[in-house]
């Protein structure tokens, strides 16, 4: 199959489509904010191909982003969509766009505080994780394990607090 360069109208009309797509576990922020967007192309017969990352391996979320792609889609439409994961090159934080950190801040969520991977294993030091609730910087790590595996619990000493925090990787 060959794929060709879509017109930059109709790509434009499929990225504000799925700009209504959000993240079924943190429904506040796109799938093009949080970076699991990737690329679109259309194909020579019309046929709409998304390409997705999943925040990581197995992420339970990325069955119910395929299916909320294809139906927003399919509102507007757009008969035809194939949905592809890809894994390589594997998604980071770094992938979040500066809305999505805002919105991750206002819906309670501690959003990445460093790029990339979290180093602070090596160090032994822990890393200042920042109340999205109050602010403060006097926080603590509860549970590297959050509400979801992207996310740790961690709890605020000073409204006590506790909250998400978005892991780096």
């Amino acid at each position: 199959m060959t794929l060709s360069t879509p017109s930059e109208s109709l790509t434009a009309r499929i990225y504000e489509i799925l700009d209504q797509v959000t993240d079924p576990e943190i429904p506040v922020i796109t799938i093009r904010e949080l970076g699991i967007l990737r690329d679109i192309q259309i194909g020579e017969d019309q046929v709409i191909h998304v390409y997705i990352t999943p925040t990581y391996g197995g992420c339970p979320a990325m069955d119910m982003i395929t299916v909320q792609i294809k139906a927003a889609l399919e509102d507007a439409g757009f008969r035809n969509t194939i949905v592809h994961s890809i894994l390589s090159p594997a998604w980071t934080t770094d992938w979040i766009a500066e809305e999505g950190m805002r919105k991750l801040k206002e819906y309670g969520i501690a959003p990445p505080v460093e790029k990339t991977t979290d180093k602070s294993f090596l160090t032994g030091q822990q890393k200042v994780v920042p109340c999205p609730l109050c602010n403060s910087d006097h926080t603590e790590l509860v549970s590297l394990f959050g509400s979801t595996a992207c996310k740790s619990l961690y709890k605020c000493l000073d409204c006590l607090e506790p909250f998400d925090y978005f892991k780096c990787h």
